[in-house]
């Protein structure tokens, strides 16, 4: 009898598909080390030296950090920068994502028309430049170009400097960020939801359950992973956050550093040089990213583990 030829057992077999696989996949871990990770390690390395690259690096250890934290000259910048950003985020969370899941739930409905058409309409201001978002808010928060409007339709308690008082500045920032955004978890909650088996919810129909009992007991559940991910990147984007400030206001933080966020801080210290000196301190500046991505690492790893694992 002729014999069969041997075929390679289980483990072998795995092993050969696990090759493939890495075969393909090798071009991206390439540029994913070359271009993320790299870079990621040679910050944390500039933050324990102070200099330039023209007058020469110093070996600072821990020295950059201290100062950081306890030096008035920077302290005082970075916990107030801290505090905004963190607000900012809070902001985001509760107004941005709440809203996002709301909207979702409504768009969702089988007895909604237009569905299709009130999704591009949420959409819309996430295809907008963040630049151009910030023109047109700030024209709109102006209260020389939007006061006569305003108080011909009633709405005179609303004029008011909303980016130049301390007390609303931060917070119209991060409503008009919030505007711009509201369609990316909008759209990621949507899409979970309608994901779900409608099996489901008949059965719950079924044993009397309320609409409200349907969104707490299996709609909210059964979204916990996408709810976790979009938590994650509202986290992350807003401790990076710089542009919308930036547009509206400047890096300076204005009015007053109340619309200071870490982001801005870091372009004065690392890039641009803060007032007054105006020289670049590249070895700080990688102090300030070193602390935001061990910041970052606190609130991703728990939430990930949290919302992704069974």
């Amino acid at each position: 009898m002729q014999r069969q030829p041997k075929r390679p057992s289980g483990g072998r077999a795995i092993k050969r598909a696990q090759a493939k696989w890495m075969f393909y996949l090798a071009p991206a871990l390439a540029f994913y080390a070359v271009f993320m990770v790299w870079p990621l390690a040679d910050s944390l390395r500039m933050s324990l030296y102070t200099g330039s690259a023209s007058t020469g690096w110093t070996f600072a250890g821990l020295g950059n950090f201290k100062n950081l934290f306890l030096a008035e000259r920077y302290a005082q910048r970075y916990w107030g920068a801290f505090g905004h950003t963190f607000l900012f985020f809070l902001i985001h969370m509760v107004v941005q994502n709440c809203l996002g899941i709301l909207f979702a739930v409504i768009l969702t409905k089988k007895a909604l028309r237009g569905a299709g058409f009130y999704q591009t309409v949420i959409f819309i201001p996430v295809t907008l430049a963040v630049l151009v978002t910030g023109y047109l808010w700030k024209l709109l928060l102006n209260p020389v170009w939007s006061g006569p409007f305003l108080e011909k339709i009633g709405l005179g308690v609303l004029v008011r400097p909303w980016l130049g008082d301390k007390a609303t500045a931060l917070i119209a920032a991060a409503l008009v960020s919030c505007w711009q955004w509201i369609g990316i978890p909008t759209m990621m909650f949507v899409a979970a939801l309608r994901n779900i088996s409608d099996d489901y919810f008949e059965a719950a129909a079924i044993e009397g359950a309320t609409a409200g009992q349907i969104f707490w007991h299996i709609k909210l559940p059964m979204i916990k992973p996408v709810a976790g991910m979009i938590g994650i990147l509202t986290f992350v984007n807003n401790f990076n956050a710089f542009d919308i400030v930036f547009a509206l206001e400047n890096v300076n933080g204005a009015p007053g550093y109340a619309t200071d966020l870490i982001g801005t801080l870091f372009y004065r210290i690392g890039i641009a040089g803060q007032h007054p000196v105006g020289i670049p301190d590249p070895g700080m500046g990688a102090a300030v990213a070193a602390v935001t991505f061990f910041v970052l690492c606190l609130g991703v790893i728990p939430t990930l583990k949290m919302t992704q694992t069974q």
